[in-house]
């Protein structure tokens, strides 16, 4: 349950183990964004909201010029809907009949899009809309490199637009991917290089369907550990990128993401069995390491972290007396996406005091 008696209070005050937000740092994460993406490149930001499970967040980064933002499921599509959310795209496919009815009905609230690769879900999706009296936008997923889902680039993707241009319930908006085979090179000039090489398979497969008299308005790609780079891609109209707003170990320390960290995850010392080892009360359901381990803040030099389901166990390089039984200590998250999905709701903090609380609507819609 939200703590919300406790807005005002010093975050020291909050029960744990709990999740916050460094509001400064968020802010200033989502500055440094929107001034890549839309002044310093000059185009569009959907950001994805994966990550952030709350509307409250989606309508800051409309404030700060997004146009619109994406999201990973349906179920999160309906959510940031119900909250005024008007321009939403899934980034997925919406496949079989109670999906696609969901979609068409949700297209009477708000102008969602989503991605498609298969001609029969263009068909259904077709037959669904028309029977509502809808049209649906959709764009093309291409695959460039990923090798995920996505339609190959050129004459495979030609053939599919052609087919949605014939479609009276769908509107063909352009085409989509994700580069995200790039994300671990560790050269700078080499990714910038990579991933400029991916996208233009996507600029030139968007040209061969405007050559034909296809409608291409949006060209969609880029998440956080590439959108510097991606934004910047000559034909690019949008961004997707939005985890970076938070940041976290994953971002820092694997993708070269420049973000100072905002997500943490604040717990109690519940036990020190010896001068290295610290016990606590956030484990696996608390925080994620699937992807990177969390950090400890200000604890000096790690041996090991261990993470069991209710349990941390911090082993120190060296003896220290603190922190004592019931003083707090604070994690940076490791991945953001598989943290935030853990809580009910996130604590934003402003120098040391609980300024909000935002429910995780988002959370457990998986659908």
């Amino acid at each position: 349950m939200a703590q919300l008696g406790l807005i005002g209070q010093p975050r020291e005050a909050l029960d744990t183990p709990i999740l916050l937000v460094d509001l400064d740092i968020l802010e200033r994460n989502i500055e440094r964004m929107a001034r890549i993406i839309l002044r310093e490149a000059g185009v569009g930001w959907r950001p994805h909201t994966k990550g952030m499970k709350t509307p409250a967040l989606a309508h800051m980064l409309l404030d700060a010029g997004a146009h619109g933002i994406t999201c990973a499921k349906l179920g999160e599509a309906e959510v940031m809907a119900s909250a005024g959310v008007r321009d939403i795209l899934v980034a997925n496919q919406v496949v079989g009949a109670q999906k696609i009815a969901r979609l068409v009905n949700l297209r009477r609230h708000c102008d969602i899009m989503v991605l498609v690769d298969n001609p029969a879900n263009v068909e259904e999706i077709d037959r669904a809309a028309r029977a509502k009296g809808v049209q649906v936008r959709v764009l093309i997923e291409v695959n460039v490199g990923c090798d995920r889902a996505g339609v190959e680039p050129g004459e495979s993707t030609l053939a599919l637009a052609r087919q949605i241009a014939a479609c009276e319930g769908l509107h063909l908006a352009g085409l989509q991917t994700w580069e995200s085979h790039t994300l671990k090179i560790t050269n700078p000039e080499e990714k910038r290089q990579q991933v400029l090489a991916a996208l233009k398979l996507l600029t030139d497969t968007a040209q061969l369907c405007r050559d034909e008299g296809l409608p291409m308005d949006i060209i969609s790609c880029g998440g956080t550990g590439t959108y510097s780079m991606s934004a910047f891609a000559p034909g690019i109209t949008e961004i997707e990128a939005g985890g970076g707003i938070y940041s976290d170990r994953q971002y820092r320390t694997k993708f070269g993401v420049e973000h100072d960290d905002a997500l943490t995850i604040l717990a109690t010392v519940t036990s020190r069995p010896t001068p290295t080892r610290i016990i606590c009360d956030a484990g696996k359901k608390t925080m994620s390491s699937d992807a990177t381990e969390p950090h400890p803040i200000g604890l000096g030099d790690i041996e090991e972290l261990t993470l069991s389901a209710e349990h941390g166990k911090i082993e120190l390089k060296a003896a220290s007396t603190t922190p004592l039984v019931g003083e707090q200590i604070e994690f940076i998250a490791g991945y953001s996406d598989t943290t935030v999905v853990l809580h009910e709701e996130i604590y934003g903090i402003r120098k040391g005091r609980v300024e909000t609380v935002w429910p995780l609507w988002g959370r457990g819609r998986l659908q």
